[in-house]
């Protein structure tokens, strides 16, 4: 048992860094330098692991950072995205942003790519390389398109034959509208070459980023809604009969973004009501960089409030249940995960109940959202900041619960995460994998004013910087256990 005391350093240096809610990112072992470009790092997936290019495994914690509306991508303001808010991601430990692309900025005519929207977007994706953050690009929509009070595609990729429109308030609603299902309908149709236009989007941005460092992948189709077959996959048991058409879909886009990129990782979604309701009916997929992006939202009160199963059915038996949904999904389909969407409140005590699952599920995941972004389909509680110009607004409680100290790398198989709030204590038990480095630990200053400590139980902490750590395990050793709690 190795027991190591860390003890504050230059307290005044580090109270100012906290004030500011940046740091200047930390270089560890295997990591690039900020601002270089050569060997690439890229995910890829050994079972429903996502691992790094040393092989070790990837445990997210992210945030979503999706701006709706025209110009479908955040300024560089402070109510936008800025060097300042990826120096805040960085900080605070958010190894990963799943970043809105959307194909109405992509292809605002029939063909023709907006290679100045693409620049718009690369401007934010290299704040986030140059820190060691992985970037997932999703083209995002909710309710087809902005006439349904929604977003995502362009107007002249949306046909819904005259049908007439009512705004009833909320997008979960809207979807259900002949006029959005007609939509889609024509979409899931391939019809009028919908699905070549989308892969050429999709190829367009694949070229753009296909050599781009800590490039996660490619997040072909945000929630995707059923359209008028939307009923038969509100049951437990999905709707295989849909789900075995959209596979068609993705393996058409997946097929265009081969052409270019034959590396990064293709991220296929179920379709909508698996994020509280049902399973996901995808076969296996043959190639050997696919993944799941999947939504929890069991518990939150689209699905609650005056909803589809009392609140304690939803927050304590759907909302594990559609973790192990993924589980069988990524199995299924040969694919590695991650929960790319869940929360969208200021409700703590669910925050807390959905973060400690997926530690159970050793799952990583990205949180809804970062900031509201006069989101059309959103409400005021789903950001970080009360508003988002001001970053004296941030929610600390929010912050506190969802990004605490947590193993970003481990060098093998994790069989065990916990993070206990009451106590500060992390937990991580791993069986070690020889070749794969060194296990990373993120452990945030602000929840160890007097110093942590480290036990470590079949190997040692091989280097310590900033609020990280490295562990190294032993020669031989079956099991390696590590536990961070505060100096008593």
């Amino acid at each position: 048992m190795l027991r190591r005391l860390l003890r504050r350093r230059s307290l005044v240096a580090l109270t100012g860094l906290l004030a500011l809610g940046v740091s200047a990112p930390i270089a560890l072992a295997g990591q690039q330098t900020p601002g270089s470009r050569s060997a690439a790092p890229l995910l890829s997936h050994q079972g429903p692991w996502l691992t790094d290019p040393q092989g070790r495994v990837v445990i997210l914690h992210g945030i979503n950072a999706v701006f709706k509306r025209a110009p479908y991508v955040a300024p560089a303001t402070d109510a936008g995205f800025t060097a300042r808010d990826a120096d805040f991601l960085v900080h605070n430990g958010i190894n990963a942003v799943r970043l809105g692309v959307l194909f109405a900025g992509v292809m605002p005519k029939p063909g023709v790519v907006d290679h100045d929207y693409l620049a718009q977007i690369d401007r934010i994706v290299q704040l986030l390389a140059d820190r060691k953050i992985w970037v997932l690009l999703d083209f995002h929509q909710d309710a087809f398109n902005e006439r349904f009070a929604g977003e995502g595609f362009p107007d002249w990729a949306t046909n819904d034959d005259g049908l007439p429109f009512f705004d009833l308030g909320s997008f979960f609603l809207n979807d259900q509208t002949p006029a959005v299902q007609r939509a889609y309908d024509h979409f899931w149709n391939d019809d009028d070459n919908l699905w070549r236009y989308y892969s050429q989007a999709w190829v367009a941005v694949a070229k753009k980023w296909r050599e781009q460092p800590y490039l996660m992948g490619y997040d072909l189709f945000n929630e995707p809604n059923a359209g008028t077959q939307m009923l038969t996959c509100a049951n437990p048991a999905g709707c295989p009969v849909f789900d075995a058409r959209m596979q068609q879909m993705y393996e058409h886009v997946r097929t265009a973004i081969r052409s270019v990129d034959q590396r990064n990782l293709v991220w296929f979604e179920p379709q909508f009501l698996f994020n509280a309701i049902s399973q996901s009916n995808f076969t296996h997929v043959d190639d050997p960089a696919v993944a799941l992006s999947w939504h929890d939202y069991a518990c939150t009160p689209a699905f609650v409030e005056g909803g589809v199963f009392p609140d304690d059915v939803d927050c304590t038996i759907n909302q594990p249940r559609v973790m192990d949904n993924a589980a069988t999904q990524m199995s299924a389909m040969g694919a590695g995960g991650a929960m790319t969407e869940f929360g969208a409140e200021d409700d703590l005590a669910d925050l807390a109940r959905m973060t400690s699952y997926a530690d159970d599920h050793l799952t990583g995941w990205m949180y809804w959202a970062y900031k509201l972004w006069n989101d059309p389909t959103g409400s005021d509680n789903e950001g970080m900041f009360g508003d988002d110009a001001k970053p004296s607004t941030l929610k600390q409680g929010k912050l506190d619960v969802l990004f605490h100290p947590y193993p970003q790398e481990i060098a093998g198989t994790p069989t065990a995460i916990g993070w206990d709030a009451s106590t500060s204590t992390m937990t991580l038990t791993y069986t070690p994998k020889a070749g794969t480095g060194l296990t990373g630990l993120f452990i945030p200053s602000r929840f160890y004013k007097d110093g942590y400590t480290i036990d470590v139980s079949g190997g040692r902490v091989a280097k310590t910087a900033g609020q990280h750590a490295l562990i190294s395990a032993k020669s031989g050793a079956r099991t390696v256990q590590v536990t961070v709690q505060p100096v008593s």
